[in-house]
């Protein structure tokens, strides 16, 4: 026996031909069980206007009543699953094939870690001076550890030599103006080949 491609990858579609429907008996429960929480909810609220001295058409009850119940289905059919508890856990093995919409995403917040302090220096030398040139600094004493084993401040002389002088330069003197986004763009490009 021999599978295709398009067989292994067609795994929720159905075939043509074949009608599947949904067994009559739960259409029927939830018919009876729809009716028997809407005629609930219809006395409870005659009961309540009454006692209040209102007279509302007994229809116009049943409509909102009904509105209310399907608003509620579709709003309960379209939610998220809720959050796995604090301390579960998770199951070895394959993915269950749903997206964790709650979970944070960690490029997400490493990008607006940047993004948001840049936008906020743009144009503001003092800012940029403050928020963004001590990050490069660390970013490029990481690298020079890892890489190199030395920071800016263990070995200079050995960390301008690999940092390059525009670099160094950059990083040791605060520049007058921020950089524009294509210097930014060189600075972080010169940082990646340490």
């Amino acid at each position: 026996m021999s599978t295709s491609i398009d067989d292994l990858l067609s795994f929720g579609e159905e075939p043509a031909g074949e009608d599947v429907r949904p067994t009559g008996g739960g259409r029927a429960r939830l018919l009876l069980r729809t009716a028997a929480v809407t005629a609930a909810v219809v006395v409870v609220v005659v009961v309540g206007l009454r006692a209040v001295g209102l007279k509302v058409p007994i229809w116009i009850i049943v409509a909102g009543v009904l509105a209310v119940l399907a608003v509620r289905r579709v709003t309960t059919a379209l939610s998220p699953p809720p959050p796995p508890r604090a301390g579960a856990r998770t199951p070895a093995g394959e993915e269950p094939g749903t997206w964790n919409w709650s979970a944070r995403d960690a490029l997400r917040t490493a990008i607006n870690g940047w993004e948001r302090p840049l936008d906020w220096c743009a144009g503001n030398q003092e800012r940029f001076t403050e928020r963004i040139l001590p990050r490069l600094g660390e970013l490029a004493d990481e690298r020079l550890r890892q890489r190199h084993g030395v920071t800016r401040e263990s070995d200079p002389a050995r960390a301008r030599a690999v940092l390059g002088e525009p670099l160094w330069t950059f990083l040791a003197t605060p520049a007058r103006r921020p950089p524009s986004p294509r210097d930014l763009a060189a600075i972080v490009a010169e940082l990646e080949k340490i």
